[in-house]
Order: structure tokens, then sequence, then C-alpha cells
């Protein structure tokens, strides 16, 4: 495992990191059953085993239960506080609460933040996350009521630093503004399949295809800020592993090169996909989020692969589906 020191911040970083959104498995208010436990416990070891120091949650995976497992797992392990980076994400509100009438929703008031905070670390059992990460932006946020709750979770020592996810350049600037403390991480979605982030600065000047991205020049803002980007779904939710019947000719053709490519490295298609976000100068911390230990070991193999210009512009013309300008 290769390891870096988060920027804005004393944390040392895995190159990659677990995310444990299904390791309480189906979505459920009932607790977790022991073979749901078992896996989780496999992943978790394999991962740990193989270096990965962050693990990454959210209050609504598994409605709260993937954190009550993650936080059963790292008794089990026999884990120290010290030997993991754990992070979570609050914001996202579900229809239904707190009464029947409530709708699906984002949620960055003062109360919220704080009394998910309080949740989060119920159920990991700990009195402190490394990150949070706000999960989605909300339209309704007032900056100074987020630097509020922040400076209150913080003076609790209940968090040490923050960060947003799906978050793009401008919103990211009004909420820093307003905070005061650094927001070190920006968590967002990018695959070879959803390449916007890179995409945008691909076709500066073009007007036949520049219209077609709108990633507000997020992923340089966060370059030029310190901030470190983490990519969720990074192997483009399995997409690029098993064929569909419904698959369109680009995902056909970036498969076949991604395969091409495996085979020709001798290593699993997961460790050509990961290698292909790691190799961007960007150093973006891909977050694997499968739930089978031997594709977490699968996916380690990218640490290994040193990509070449050529092979990484080979994959990004197939996700892409089109020719550079």
């Amino acid at each position: 495992m290769k390891y870096r020191f988060l920027p804005q911040s004393n944390l040392k970083v895995s190159s990659l990191i677990y995310g444990c959104m299904n390791i309480g498995g189906p979505w459920s208010p009932n607790p977790p059953d022991r073979a749901t436990v078992d896996n989780a416990l496999a992943c978790v070891r394999t991962a740990v085993e193989g270096g990965i120091n962050v693990f990454d949650h959210a209050d609504i995976y598994g409605g709260g239960r993937s954190e009550e497992v993650f936080s059963a797992v790292w008794s089990e392990l026999g884990l120290k506080r010290s030997d993991v980076i754990i992070q979570s994400k609050c914001g996202i509100r579900r229809p239904g609460e707190p009464n029947a009438a409530s709708p699906h929703r984002f949620d960055f008031s003062f109360d919220h933040i704080v009394s998910s905070v309080d949740g989060i670390l119920r159920r990991l059992k700990t009195d402190r996350l490394d990150i949070l990460l706000l999960h989605r932006p909300d339209p309704l946020a007032d900056p100074d009521e987020v630097a509020r709750a922040f400076d209150h979770l913080r003076s609790n020592r209940m968090v040490h630093y923050f960060g947003v996810s799906n978050h793009n350049a401008a919103q990211i600037a009004l909420l820093q503004r307003a905070v005061g403390v650094p927001l070190v991480a920006n968590q967002l979605e990018f695959n070879l399949l959803h390449s916007d982030l890179i995409d945008e600065g691909v076709t500066v000047n073009d007007a036949r295809q520049r219209a077609t991205y709108r990633a507000d020049g997020t992923l340089d803002y966060c370059r030029l800020n310190g901030i470190s980007v983490q990519a969720y779904s990074p192997v483009a939710k399995g997409r690029l592993a098993l064929p569909k019947r419904d698959d369109d000719e680009r995902i056909r053709s970036t498969r076949q090169a991604v395969e091409h490519l495996a085979h020709h490295m001798g290593v699993s298609g997961e460790a050509v996909l990961l290698a292909w976000i790691l190799r961007h100068p960007a150093k973006i911390l891909p977050v694997i989020g499968t739930t089978r230990p031997d594709r977490i070991t699968a996916s380690l193999d990218a640490l290994k692969i040193e990509m070449t210009r050529e092979e990484w512009y080979s994959l990004y013309l197939a996700g892409r589906g089109r020719d550079l300008p």
C-alpha cells in the first residue's frame, strides 16, 4: 500500500479507501444477521491486511446499519482507534423522517448536522470522527449556520476535519468563506464512464463539445486549494465487469479495452480501472465498495500498475466514446 498525508491535515491516508455503504446488508430497520456481520468482518479484515486505513461511511447507509456493523467488526478484529481513519457523511434525509409527510430532502441545519454526528458516533461506538463530509448540496444551506455546527463539533472534539461530497467549485468556495477550518476533501463520482471532471478541461475552447460537460472547474479548484478528491463508484458500479443486454456500444468498447489491458498486465479489470484513476496527477483517492473479499484483493493490484500515458489515453477515449478535439 502507498500512503500520503491528506493536504491540510495530519492524516496519513492509504491510496485506496474502503467504502462501507453495503456492509450492513439490505437497507432495513431490523438488526443485521450473523451472516452479514461475518461477511463484513471478512471484507474489513482483507482491507486492513491490504494496508487500507480509511473507511468511508454515511449516516443513511443501510439506515445506519452499516455503521453498526462496522463497529461490531472493528471490535472483533481488535483494531485500535488509532489504526483506522473513519469518515462519515450527513445531510441527506429520507422520506418519512421524522413523520410520514416529510419528503426526501437535504438538510445542513445546525440541529441536523449536530444530531447526525451524535447518531454516527453512537452507532460507530467511538468518540470522534476523523472526517465529516456534507453529503449533497442543500439549496437552503446557510454557510454561517454550517460554520456554527462545525465549530461546535470541533470544539467538542467530535470531528477533527471537514469536507463535502458532490459539491462544485462555487459551492465549496461559498462554504469555505464562512467556515473557519479548511475543507479537506470532496467526494465525487468519477470513473471511465463518468469522467466529466476531466472532460470539461479537455473540451476548453471547443464549441462543439464543451456545453456537454458541467463540472464547473471543480477538479482544478480542488487541486488549487488543497482539497483531496475522493472518487466513488470508481469501477462504474460493475458496468464494465459483467455484460448486460442493454449495454450500448460505448460500454461494450470500454469493457473490451479494460479487458485487453488487464490480460496484458495479468491483473483484474478492477485493478486497471482503479489504476486509471490513480494515474491522474490530482492524486485522487478511489473509494472501493465491493462486499467480496476476493475483489478487494484484486483491487489492491492497482497499486502495482505503472500505467503509461498511451494506455491511460486509450482507456479514456474508449470511455469517452468520442474523439478528442
